[in-house]
C-alpha cells in the first residue's frame, strides 16, 4: 500500500484529489493539508510514502516544502500536481528534489501512475514542460526572492528591513540589484516579471 499525504489550499480540490486517490486499490491518503506547514508536520508525523503537493500555498509553497524535506534527508518522494507550467516552477522544483510534476488537467489515471513510479523510485514529469525547464535560467538568488515577494505583497523598505533584520539601505539595494536583473523599472515590475516566469 502506498501511504500519501495530500497538500492543497483550495478544499474541493483538496477533495477531489484525495477521492480520486482513494478509489485506487494500492494508494492511501493517511493526510490531508491546507497549507504548506501543515503539510509539512503531516509528513513528519505519518513518514507517507509521498506528498502530493500543490505549490502555491499558505505558508509555505509545495516548493518550499520539498526544500525542507530534501534537507532533513526524509524518505517521503514530492509530486508536485500545480495549474503552474512555468518552466522557472519546474526548474525550482527539480533543485529541492522534485520527483514528479504534473499539471491539474492531467487524466486522473496519468495521476495515479505517476503516483506508483514516483513512489517507487522513478520520476514523472509533465513532457510538454521537461525541455523548457532547461532554457528558463532563474537570475534571482534566495534572498532576492525573498524580499520581492514581501515588496509584492506592498510591503515597504521599512516594513521589509524590520521584518528580516537588515538595514533599509541593504533592503533598498536588494530590491534594485534584483530589478536590474530582470530589466525591470522599479520593484514592482520585478515582481511582476518574476511571478510570471515562475521565479517566485
Amino acid at each position: 500500500m502506498i501511504e500519501v499525504v495530500v497538500a492543497e489550499d483550495q478544499a474541493m480540490v483538496l477533495g477531489a484529489l484525495s477521492a480520486l486517490l482513494e478509489l485506487e486499490g494500492d494508494i492511501k491518503v493517511v493526510g490531508r493539508a491546507a497549507d504548506g506547514r501543515a503539510a509539512l508536520d503531516l509528513v513528519r508525523a505519518h513518514r507517507p510514502d509521498l506528498l502530493v503537493a500543490d505549490i502555491e500555498m499558505p505558508g509555505m509553497t509545495g516548493l518550499d516544502v520539498a526544500a525542507a524535506l530534501q534537507a532533513e534527508g526524509a524518505k517521503t518522494r514530492v509530486l508536485i500536481v500545480t495549474t503552474f507550467g512555468r518552466p522557472g516552477y519546474l526548474r525550482r522544483a527539480l533543485e529541492a528534489g522534485v520527483r514528479g510534476y504534473l499539471l491539474k488537467d492531467t487524466p486522473s489515471d496519468t495521476l495515479a501512475a505517476a503516483v506508483r513510479k514516483v513512489a517507487a523510485g522513478g520520476r514523472a514529469m509533465a513532457p510538454e514542460l521537461m525541455e523548457a525547464a532547461w532554457d528558463a535560467a532563474d537570475p534571482l538568488n534566495d534572498r532576492e526572492r525573498q524580499l520581492l515577494r514581501l515588496a509584492e505583497e506592498g510591503r515597504s523598505n521599512k516594513e521589509i528591513a524590520e521584518l528580516l533584520g537588515l538595514s533599509p539601505g541593504t533592503v533598498r539595494n536588494y530590491l534594485h540589484e534584483a530589478s536590474q536583473k530582470l530589466d525591470a523599472a522599479n520593484r514592482v515590475e520585478a515582481a511582476r516579471i518574476a511571478r510570471a516566469n515562475g521565479w517566485l
